[in-house]
């Protein structure tokens, strides 16, 4: 009787049949693992692909590419207007004893470029010429004055000077010397209040920032 043979057999031979075999199977929590991992995969990249999209919109190219689309055109005047604040904010304003004003009177009224000469004076301004306003403006100034000097006195000189008298008009010449006019027009009454001139004085030095909407020009 072979050693493998059970007991109880009797020493006879068994020989195993059929065409059928057990089949080898995978674990199935083996499979379980694998699905799992590929699923937090997945998310993780949706996780970072959205990530990379908000940041492209609150801060980087998103956003430019969004706003671009609204945002306001500037007109050539709120262009031009806005170049002329950036400019007067880098000119420095200069002190009034550093212009020279000729007081030119285009008005029928004696005595009136004497009278706003010395109040000019007072005010801490070289005095230059006095007397009446050249043929191309005497009796042809219908506005409280004119101030008027060189294309370089644009930015302070003028503006300083207009302080003093407001609604005055400005306007620039060929002329090369420093010297600026005062010309008295026929809707002229007196200067502007001092402590008013100074308070226009201050807002020069010191302007203000620009409106939201003109930012951009």
């Amino acid at each position: 009787m072979s050693m493998l043979t059970p007991p109880g057999m009797g020493g006879k031979k068994y020989r195993i049949t059929g065409d059928r075999y057990p089949r080898m199977r995978r674990p199935r929590h083996r499979r379980r693992i694998v699905l799992t991992l590929a699923a937090a995969a997945c998310a993780l990249g949706l996780v970072g692909w959205g990530s990379l999209q908000l940041i492209d919109v609150f801060g980087g190219k998103g956003a430019t590419a969004q706003a671009a689309p609204g945002k306001k055109k500037c007109s050539p005047v709120q262009a031009e207007q806005a170049r002329s604040r950036a400019q007067a904010a880098r000119t420095p304003l200069p002190k009034p004893g550093a212009l020279t004003v000729n007081v030119l009177n285009a008005t029928p009224r004696s005595g009136l470029a004497k009278k706003t000469a010395d109040e000019l004076a007072k005010r801490g301004f070289k005095i230059g010429k006095v007397g009446n306003a050249p043929d191309g403006y005497d009796k042809k100034v219908k506005g409280t004055g004119i101030v008027l000097g060189a294309k370089a006195a644009a930015q302070g000189p003028l503006k300083m000077l207009g302080t003093q008298l407001m609604g005055a008009e400005q306007k620039t010449d060929g002329r090369k010397g420093a010297d600026i006019d005062l010309i008295i027009g026929s809707g002229f009454k007196d200067l502007t209040q001092k402590q008013d001139a100074e308070r226009a004085v201050a807002q020069l030095a010191h302007p203000a920032p620009p409106p939201a909407h003109d930012a951009g020009c």
